[in-house]
Order: C-alpha cells, then sequence, then structure tokens
C-alpha cells in the first residue's frame, strides 16, 4: 500500500524526490503518512479534497481485499 500512495503521489507532484511515505501500524490499523514538498501539498490535496479523497478510496479498496483498515494522513 506504501507503494501505491508513493506512486500516485510522485506521479502529480512537481518534486518527486521531496515525496516521502512512511507506513506503520497503530492498534490493528495501517497508518500512512505522505509528505511532500510545501509547493505540492495543494497538488495532492486537490480541489475540495478530491485528490486525497481518490487515493483514500484507493486505499480502502487494497486493504479490504487484505482484510485490514488504512488511514491516509497527508502532512
Amino acid at each position: 500500500m506504501k507503494e501505491l500512495v508513493e506512486y500516485v503521489a510522485k506521479a502529480i507532484v512537481n518534486a518527486p524526490n521531496d515525496v516521502k511515505v512512511t507506513e506503520e501500524t497503530v492498534e490493528g490499523t495501517i497508518v500512512i503518512r505522505l509528505e511532500v514538498a510545501a509547493d505540492d501539498k495543494g497538488r495532492v490535496i486537490g480541489k475540495q479534497g478530491r485528490v486525497a479523497e481518490a487515493m483514500r478510496t484507493l486505499l480502502r479498496v487494497n486493504a479490504a481485499k487484505a482484510g485490514t483498515k488504512v488511514r491516509l494522513e497527508i502532512v
């Protein structure tokens, strides 16, 4: 799942080298933290949060197939 977020984020930002994705498990939920350059944060979130919500939807589908829960945090 970490690789999916990293792939999507690097495709839409202007500074793909600044993309950092970390993954940890907290109380049975996988928490994925996405860090991007300050100028690219708006691109990752999108208008009215549409891009961020689309990434969260992809993660939820992937997590449902694996039988886990996932949460995406954009830092």
